[in-house]
């Protein structure tokens, strides 16, 4: 069974910086996509950032492009987002997720998820 472990998550000001880590087991990370997504209470679950198997060139939502910044390490089996310049509105519970292969930035098109870790920004 494929599993993603998160850690990273916490409290912090506007303008500090945290950062994400999601441990997958269970598969061949470098085959996979892999990405990063938010929920605010109320809100829709939307895409943070995504980053595709073979030349790994990561994709950013326009929210926070310039401030968060996507690697994965195949050999660990791991996936980090860098998060910097944080804003309140940034506060939200964030999850990994995988996909088999190259597959759109679509919440639905993810069929494995982490169990989420709480970002939350103070003013």
């Amino acid at each position: 069974q494929v599993q993603l472990v998160e850690s990273g998550g916490g409290s912090v000001q506007a303008g500090g910086s945290l950062r994400l880590s999601c441990a997958a087991s269970g598969y061949t990370s470098s085959t996979y996509s892999m990405a990063w997504f938010r929920q605010a209470p109320r809100n829709d679950r939307e895409w943070v950032a995504i980053i595709w198997p073979g030349d790994y060139v990561p994709a950013y939502n326009a929210a926070v492009k310039g401030r968060f910044t996507l690697s994965r390490d195949n050999a660990k089996n791991t996936l980090t987002l860098q998060m910097n310049s944080l804003k309140p509105e940034d506060t939200a519970m964030y999850y990994c997720a995988a996909g088999l292969g190259k597959v759109p930035f679509l919440a639905r098109s993810f069929p494995y998820w982490g169990q989420g870790t709480q970002v939350t920004v103070s003013s």
